[in-house]
């Protein structure tokens, strides 16, 4: 196939692109409940020579697989296309028209760049051989995320790799950061519930206190990172919600705290569980309280497969530094969560970081209400995926 050919037919097709991410823009839907966007995804497609599967996994995946000229390798390609529950504050002209809901995180733009993207592979499918399978994902911004019911259904068991990527607005446009092999971390969820036994504020020898409990939790919790964990391991360990309101006079009987895990190694992970439950059973014996602890395995730590990552850089640095890119840089691993680190787990491929800066001397990270991505990232990001397409399908 002539690289030419798809890059020409990208830069004819912008315009549409960005009118695509408007649209999404302007209508928004949270993880779930994203029925409209999925029907928008599938009518793109419809009447296109390819397969159309909707409803993969646990809620609206759509799956999209495109025939080349012949058989050969299959290569699938993600895109995330839920929004956030925040209210919008950017004043764009197609800011999002459902209170509280918003695209706050760049997945209108990487829904419109991959359909943009699978139109022109659709539209040139005689000149290249093998497979490519699309993949619009549901619920990224939910864990456990709608990734891992994805692999799980099957679709995917034929791909030989996979890519994705994500705006930012920190970075450049026409830069792209990548890291080889743990690139993003895992992510849990904890919550622990304490049942103590309530009573009267002058009368503490009556009751067990949760609050009290609670408080040597929270306090503990912090020597998990600082004396179970190996120093050259990261790892993080928040509680962010102390539900403890009452009154001043009541000791409190029950309470729930909320926290976050972050970790590089499902090892790792594995041992923060461990020593948050061991903090639990404690505190039963120490405070005389029952406590219930869930720790869900959200996302996984996400790690970028070595020889397809360093493909996908040799591609970069020599096709796009000096057409569509102006940089394309290893970076150290990143501590925030992808559940495309699930894609990960069985398929070998890489996820990059594109960089999306608006042209104003502001910007406004990632779930912020006034964020905003400049839109010649999608361009920029539909000629570095569908380069780095080609070349892993001509291995």
């Amino acid at each position: 196939m002539s690289r030419d050919k798809l890059m020409n037919l990208l830069e004819q097709k912008e315009a549409d692109m960005i009118a695509l991410r408007r649209h999404f823009h302007e209508n928004p839907e949270i993880s779930f409940e994203e029925k409209e966007t999925a029907d928008t995804i599938a009518a793109f497609y419809a009447g296109k020579d390819v397969e159309v599967k909707r409803n993969v996994g646990n809620g609206y995946g759509i799956v999209v697989t495109i025939q080349g000229n012949k058989p050969g390798r299959t290569i699938a390609l993600r895109a995330d296309f839920d929004a956030l529950p925040i209210k919008e504050e950017t004043n764009l002209p197609f800011a999002s028209k459902k209170p509280g809901v918003m695209h706050a995180c760049g997945h209108d733009g990487h829904t419109a760049y991959l359909m943009t993207l699978a139109d022109c592979f659709i539209e040139l499918k005689d000149e290249w051989a093998g497979t490519i399978k699309i993949v619009h994902q549901n619920a990224e911004e939910v864990g456990p995320g709608g990734a891992k019911s994805i692999v799980d259904s099957g679709e995917l068991d034929d791909v030989d790799e996979i890519y994705g990527i994500h705006f930012y607005p920190n970075i450049e446009v026409g830069h792209v950061e990548y890291a080889s092999g743990w690139a993003y971390a895992g992510c849990s969820e904890i919550s622990v519930k304490i049942q103590g036994k309530g009573g009267h504020g002058s009368m503490p020898h009556m009751s067990n206190d949760a609050i009290v409990a609670a408080s040597s939790f929270v306090m503990n919790l912090q020597t998990v990172v600082s004396r179970r964990i190996n120093p050259f391991d990261m790892a993080v360990v928040t509680i962010g919600s102390f539900e403890g309101e009452g009154v001043s006079n009541v000791i409190k009987d029950n309470l729930t705290l909320y926290g976050d895990a972050r970790y590089m190694d499902i090892e790792v992970g594995k041992k923060i569980e461990e020593e948050v439950r061991k903090l639990a059973r404690g505190l039963e014996e120490g405070f005389s309280v029952e406590t219930e602890v869930t720790f869900a395995w959200d996302y996984p730590p996400l790690y970028n497969h070595p020889e397809q990552t360093e493909a996908a850089a040799k591609v970069m640095n020599e096709r796009g530094v000096g057409t569509y890119l102006e940089n394309a840089s290893l970076t150290p691993a990143f501590n925030g969560a992808e559940d495309f680190g699930q894609y990960l787990l069985k398929i070998p491929g890489a996820f990059l970081n594109m960089g999306a800066k608006p042209e104003t001397d502001t910007y406004f990270m990632n779930h912020h209400p006034k964020f905003d991505i400049n839109e010649k990232a999608l361009l920029v990001a539909a000629k570095t995926v569908g380069d780095i397409t080609l070349s892993a399908l001509g291995k």
